[in-house]
């Protein structure tokens, strides 16, 4: 029986991984070995505990503070000495983050094959996101199969080269995530959310972090958020705050004393998509979100100049408005005022899966292992229909 180990480390990786890890512990042809760097930890292990995943390895690399180089050396350093203990027959690897580059690096050098899910993601600018952008690039280089989520991402691959045999377009296993959670209305642990959620009120779901952003732009954010909650008293403005300090440090001291903001530590999964489902429009730079909330129906706002995830602004339901403070300010007031164009995005469409692309992936491990076969991939247009 083949092994195959999943390696993640984040809170992203952790909710996209969940459903695959799933299908391969439910599946009787392979042995699945769970492997977490713990770049992120509690945001990781809440992700987990939500699952049922328990992890046969923790590498607990987490360090306040610490630089990309000690999270991609510190991660190589302990998958090494763990490949040199029990070699898999094949890693799989999600996304961009600092823990997938390093697992395929660490994988590639054992001479394992890496499998990369959601694969071919490009924003055609390496240094935004950064580092993800030239973190998806260098795993495209290292992977022995290249699960796209999309046919735009299939498209990205074959014009890098990529051999057309080698790419399976699956969906995005962030929609079997949210699926299978979005309707158990998992309680709030925090009792503002719950009086807010029985109010009715309007709520603009806020998410911030994208390393790129730091600084000015994100202070920027922070006095756009003051000024939308002065003029749309109405408006509840629910942020909860990413655990870096130097994301605090931008954004809160703007918000303090508004009386409309809530401020919560970061969601657990669950906690987040009952809120993600409860929003009136959602402001993020994170790229998860923009898979998720188009999938319920809410209009999103990417504070971001570009995104590898372009499906859901061509279907409108997503707009690309940057960081500059008035743009935020003038973006989110059109979306509370302006119902016309309110509802021309909010329109549900769900460019990104079906719920199926775990079961998919495990297909395609399969016959890449010689234990089994692929299915019939996902398509854009199946999903818009």
């Amino acid at each position: 029986m083949p092994s195959v180990m999943p390696i993640f480390g984040t809170r992203p990786e952790a909710i996209k991984m969940a459903p695959i890890v799933i299908a391969l512990q439910e599946s009787a042809d392979f042995e699945c070995i769970v492997t977490v760097t713990g770049q992120h930890r509690e945001m990781l292990d809440q992700v987990n505990d939500l699952f049922g995943i328990i992890p046969d390895h923790d590498l607990n690399i987490l360090q306040q503070r610490q630089s990309l180089s000690a999270i991609m050396t510190r991660t190589m350093d302990g998958l090494d000495k763990l490949f040199t203990a029990s070699r898999p027959d094949a890693v799989i690897v999600q996304g961009d983050t600092t823990t997938s580059t390093a697992g395929a690096i660490a994988a590639f050098y054992h001479g394992i094959p890496v499998i990369h899910v959601e694969a071919g993601l490009r924003s055609g600018n390496l240094f935004s996101p950064f580092p993800e952008e030239a973190n998806r690039k260098i795993t495209s280089q290292i992977a022995s199969l290249h699960l796209a989520p999309t046919d735009t991402s299939r498209a990205n691959l074959l014009a890098e080269g990529v051999a057309e045999r080698d790419i399976v377009v699956t969906g995005n296993t962030v929609i079997d995530a949210l699926l299978t959670t979005v309707n158990k209305h998992i309680p709030f642990s925090d009792p503002q959310l719950e009086e807010l959620a029985a109010s009715g009120r309007r709520i603009l779901l806020v998410t911030t972090h994208r390393r790129e952003n730091q600084g000015d732009a994100m202070r920027g954010v922070g006095r756009a958020l003051a000024r939308i909650a002065d003029a749309e008293p109405d408006v509840t403005i629910v942020l909860p705050a990413h655990r870096n300090p130097v994301v605090r440090e931008a954004v809160l001291p703007a918000l303090a004393g508004k009386t409309n903001v809530i401020v919560t530590e970061p969601l657990a999964y669950g906690e987040f998509t009952r809120m993600l489902a409860l929003s009136h429009i959602v402001l993020t730079d994170s790229g998860g979100v923009q898979e998720e909330a188009p999938s319920l129906g809410k209009p999103v706002l990417v504070m971001r100049d570009n995104t590898e995830r372009p499906e859901a602004v061509h279907a409108g339901t997503v707009s690309l408005i940057g960081t500059d403070e008035e743009r935020i300010v003038n973006e989110v007031d059109r979306l509370l005022n302006d119902q016309e164009h309110f509802d021309a995005m909010a329109n549900a469409v769900n460019p990104y899966g079906d719920g199926l692309a775990a079961k998919r992936t495990v297909a395609a491990v399969a016959e890449l292992l010689g234990v089994g076969h692929r299915i019939g991939e996902f398509g854009l247009t199946a999903a818009l229909s």
